[in-house]
């Protein structure tokens, strides 16, 4: 049976896809839970209407994430955390601090899980971070840690 795609199915496609399934799984499961609807020549119309509308949402997401980039481009965070004399942390720098760092420094919102931590920080010094904005932009900031006075 040939579905349209309502919803990005996984290992099956994207919204306004066209796609040959089971039938027993387009009745089952697609069709019941809204994912799909049988596609018929009418259909074929509106998915094409779909696809373009999709390209545009998705071409609008990439140019918000290049600008959120240009933004973040060659930041520098400083942050400061309790740590030993030999310059170990006592806990470590997580992706929520960084976000809230950049959030304090740039205005920029970004979500937790776009950082992208290359090993946990638990040292004080220079630290490389990337954050992945999505549609294959990212953008590479430091985040130099020092030891608090408390």
């Amino acid at each position: 049976m040939n579905v349209l795609l309502r919803a990005r199915v996984q290992g099956l496609g994207d919204r306004g896809d066209i796609v040959r399934v089971a039938d027993g799984y387009a009745r089952n499961y697609l069709i019941p839970r809204r994912l799909a609807v049988a596609a018929t020549p009418k259909i074929a119309h509106q998915a094409e209407a779909m696809r373009a509308k999709a390209q545009l949402a998705r071409e609008r997401e990439r140019a918000e994430a290049e600008a959120t980039a240009r933004q973040l481009a060659g930041i520098e965070l400083a942050l400061s955390a309790r740590a030993s004399e030999e310059g170990t942390l006592f806990g470590s720098i997580t992706a929520a601090d960084i976000v809230r760092a950049i959030a304090e420094a740039t205005g920029v919102t970004i979500e937790r899980e776009h950082v992208r931590i290359p090993a946990p920080i638990k040292q004080v010094g220079e630290h490389p971070v990337v954050i992945a904005l999505g549609h294959g932009v990212d953008v590479a900031i430091t985040v130099s840690v020092a030891a608090s006075e408390r």
